[in-house]
């Protein structure tokens, strides 16, 4: 018996019940026509986009949600429609997959297991399901299955022994590096001991911080991939099936670390910036390395026409800072304006030399420099209703390397988990498709331009010191003691974790940034600002 299953790879705004619903339709009714599709399956969560956070707490929506898929059901005739909702069922909340067919629901299906770990918050919503579910279609005995259920054998094998012969998997699982490779991987294992062929549908897009890769797949019995979705696009693919043995189609390639952590910062700078109504983007671009990449991932992105950059000189400004970002800007079409920010600085200077009397300079007089420039981002931010984009990285964000309503303030922060050294090979995998990025700009040594001759290791480790020791103990949770037993030296490590620890409270006052490393901060690190743990 064939079998044609569509895998609907669609890009979903959360909240918007309305336009999910419509895109739903769109997608059943193109896999139908176009592509003769007997079933279509859409993501986790797909009616009302995931995650939908706290929205999930409110009665209206979630009613707005369960009348969707009534409303679904009458629009579709002649495909089996596989979406996931919020099931409401009196007091309590599933995450759920339904099969809608001909105007009814021919079967549905409740989450098991529930994530509650790194980016998820599964059970501050959801209740459990506890019973497997198959259904008959044009012979076939189909099992349903949603996201985590899979990552461990036990409900493949529950919902096996309960008839299935094909396994349909909704997903919503989100990006990081590598994670593409873990998640084939794991569910491969799984399908592979429990002999059943898996279709995995993943969620595709930017999220505020989330990304979603796509790369939806399809695993026969022996656990090898036979089809696999494009990573980072919005995709309707079909898979036919002879029986429950699916035949082999074609795979898109998986692309390396680096090409897909920038599809990823690419992705989540064009959704926030589409999902949330802005004209564009707006950034300071100072001649440096992080500011270059952050303007390149905003052209490709958004494109040069929807992208400004402004130039803010201070008297420790080099030329060679103005030269490269003029360069860059023009090689990117991108409109610029250079404003000097001096008249402003003095004028801060002025109002305040009458209470800094006594006082010698210090960190301070640097401050003023930057927040003046906040000001200046933030007001054409305001004017063109563009997007203002920050440029600081994740090491400057987790030792504090960075300057309060100065250079952290902005709308969203792309490269906010970008360690240091990422940053350079991302600017250099960027140009290596076509120079982008002035090579000046990637060997000068780095430097905040906030005083005389100054460069970041006047304050800090270098980068190649500094970057792992952060990703041990930010991302691995590794002790002081575990980090110069790998070879640390004790007052890097101690500088360093001193550093992290004590700036708690800038991070949480930092706009939501893109996540591609598996432990960001914000959803993922969570560290209370009143503390009194150190980590050394």
């Amino acid at each position: 018996m064939s079998l044609k299953i569509a895998l609907a790879q669609i890009n979903f705004l959360v909240g918007n019940i309305a336009a999910n619903v419509d895109n739903i339709i769109k997608a059943a009714s193109y896999a139908r026509d176009e592509l003769s599709a007997d079933i279509v399956v859409f993501p986790e969560l797909t009616i009302t986009g995931y995650p939908a956070e706290d929205l999930l707490f409110r009665a209206d929506f979630i009613s707005a949600a369960n009348n969707a898929v009534y409303q679904i059901a009458e629009c579709i005739d002649d495909i089996a429609v596989v979406v996931g909702f919020p099931e409401r069922d009196g007091n309590s909340l599933y995450n759920s997959a339904v099969v809608l067919h001909q105007g009814s629901i021919l079967a549905c299906y409740r989450k098991q297991m529930l994530p509650n770990y790194g980016v998820f918050d599964e059970q501050r919503y959801f209740s459990a399901g506890t019973q497997p579910c198959v259904f008959e279609f044009n012979g076939v005995f189909i099992g349903l299955t949603i996201c985590e259920d899979v990552w461990k054998s036990g409900i493949i094998d529950e919902t096996k022994h309960a008839g299935a012969e094909l396994l349909l998997t909704l997903n919503a699982s989100p990006f990081n590096a590598g994670k593409i490779h873990q998640r084939e991987a794991i569910i491969c294992e799984q399908v592979k001991a429990a002999k059943i062929p898996l279709i995995y549908v993943n969620q595709v897009g930017g999220q505020d911080e989330l990304i979603f890769d796509g790369a939806s797949f399809v695993a026969n019995s022996q656990g090898d991939i036979v089809f696999r979705a494009e990573e980072f696009k919005e995709q309707i693919s079909v898979i036919e099936f002879d029986g429950n043995n699916p035949l082999i189609n074609s795979c898109a390639p998986l692309y390396n670390k680096i090409t897909s952590e920038y599809k990823a910062l690419v992705l989540g700078i064009k959704d926030y910036v589409r999902k949330n109504g802005f004209q564009g983007a707006i950034l300071g671009l100072s001649g440096g390395i992080d500011s270059a990449l952050v303007l390149a991932l905003a052209v490709d992105a958004l494109g040069h026409d929807k992208v400004e950059a402004v130039l803010m000189p201070s008297r420790f400004t080099q030329d060679m800072s103005n030269e490269d970002a003029i360069t860059q800007a023009e090689i990117l079409k991108v409109k610029y304006h250079t404003i000097p920010i001096t008249p402003a600085v003095n004028a801060f200077t002025d109002m305040l030399t009458e209470v800094f009397v006594g006082t010698t300079k210090d960190a301070t007089e640097e401050n003023i420099q930057a927040r003046c420039r906040g000001v200046i981002l933030m007001a054409l931010s305001n004017k063109r209703g563009k997007l203002l984009l920050t440029t600081g990285n994740k090491s400057e964000m987790s030792v504090g390397y960075a300057t309060l309503y100065g250079d952290m303030a902005g709308g969203f922060a792309p490269i906010k988990d970008v360690p240091k050294l990422l940053v350079y090979e991302l600017a250099r995998y960027r140009n290596s498709l076509y120079e982008v990025i002035p090579e000046r700009v990637i060997t000068r040594p780095p430097s905040a331009e906030l005083a005389p001759d100054q460069i970041d290791t006047d304050s800090l480790p270098p980068y190649e010191i500094l970057d792992p020791i952060l990703e041990r103990y930010v991302e691995m949770d590794q002790s002081a003691e575990e980090i110069m037993a790998a070879g640390f030296r004790y007052d890097d490590v101690v500088r360093a974790i001193n550093l992290v620890d004590k700036n708690e409270y800038k991070r949480r006052q930092s706009p939501p940034g893109i996540r591609i490393t598996s432990r960001a901060f914000g959803r993922d690190r969570r560290y209370p600002i009143t503390s009194g743990y150190r980590g050394i």
